[in-house]
């Protein structure tokens, strides 16, 4: 009985820490990322800089996969500027899935 009560409370703990809710968005962690990678020189949250702000880039990002937006994270595109000049997108330094995945989240979720 011992045995089967703790597989059952083993597979439990299992299944909550592979939850969605054990992989929450950690807002405050990804807005330090895109500060540490210097996304915000360029792009405000809510205010356009030298590109689009992040919450208007956020409504852009519901039609591409999280596979297309860690691509432009991670391959230097070329971008339009505000002054209509090309440049090459800056590429993420942090090779960290898991911030990388949070910060696409948080891109995502700037969308109202």
């Amino acid at each position: 009985m011992k045995m089967k009560l703790l597989a059952v409370s083993g597979a439990l703990l299992a299944a909550l820490a592979f939850s969605p809710v054990a992989s929450a968005l950690d807002a405050a962690g990804a807005e330090a990322l895109a500060k540490k990678e210097g996304c915000l020189k360029c792009h405000g949250i809510d205010k356009k800089k030298e590109a689009d702000s992040l919450i208007s880039i956020s409504a852009k990002l519901k039609k591409l996969s999280d596979a297309k937006i860690l691509e432009h994270l991670t391959t230097g595109p070329k971008v339009k500027m505000a002054d209509g000049s090309e440049e090459e997108h800056k590429i993420l330094k942090t090779k960290d899935k898991g911030d990388i995945d949070n910060l696409i989240a948080w891109l995502r979720s700037l969308a109202k």
